[in-house]
């Protein structure tokens, strides 16, 4: 079985909106994009490659979808791995994409993607997709939560855990903290609580 892995950038506060830049996501007013820069430094960077480099598909949702198409088919020296996963696209408005291999998803998100978890292949990476997230976690379909903590708070933006959680366990599986302060840690699933 596929697992889903989710890999955000995260606030002390919890909020992982448009951590890449001031335009990423402005949606309900937020001025604070591009708030993980002063903690880059090259430990976070191989932590991430290795994250980019492991075999993978996507699982996105459109507004995070549409910030990449244009972007990755020109920066294939990045992360080559981008552009021949197969992004599995949650939209009710968007049914294709000269960016491919592209998958649309419309209807029952979930239903969809329990689905594509049985299928053989490999794991499922969510970047950023705040929205899309929000109805894997309340659906119980995330295994795996990659996160990277930054030593900051915004008090204000989309949060990972926006709309509240199941009850579940997760373990520690590997951890790091960089020079800049940054703690990365990658939290498996292990059973339920309560």
């Amino acid at each position: 079985m596929r697992k889903i892995v989710v890999l955000e950038h995260l606030s002390l506060d919890g909020v992982i909106q448009a951590p890449g830049g001031p335009e990423e996501d402005t949606s309900g007013g937020f001025t604070h994009g591009g708030w993980v820069a002063p903690y880059s430094d090259a430990e976070l960077g191989t932590l991430l490659r290795q994250q980019m480099n492991r075999p993978f598909d996507l699982l996105l949702g459109r507004k995070t979808f549409e910030i990449w198409e244009p972007y990755w088919p020109n920066h294939n020296d990045i992360w080559p791995g981008v552009n021949t996963a197969t992004k599995y696209v949650a939209s009710n408005t968007r049914t294709a994409s000269e960016w491919q291999p592209s998958v649309f998803l419309r209807g029952d998100v979930a239903e969809q993607v329990a689905q594509i978890k049985q299928q053989p292949g490999p794991d499922l990476h969510v970047w950023g997709s705040s929205d899309l997230l929000q109805t894997l976690i309340q659906h119980d379909l995330v295994d795996v939560f990659w996160l990277m903590l930054y030593p900051t708070t915004l008090g204000s933006g989309k949060r990972l855990f926006a709309h509240g959680t199941i009850p579940a366990a997760f373990k520690v599986t590997e951890s790091e903290v960089t020079p800049s302060g940054v703690f990365v840690v990658r939290y498996e699933r292990n059973g339920r609580t309560g």
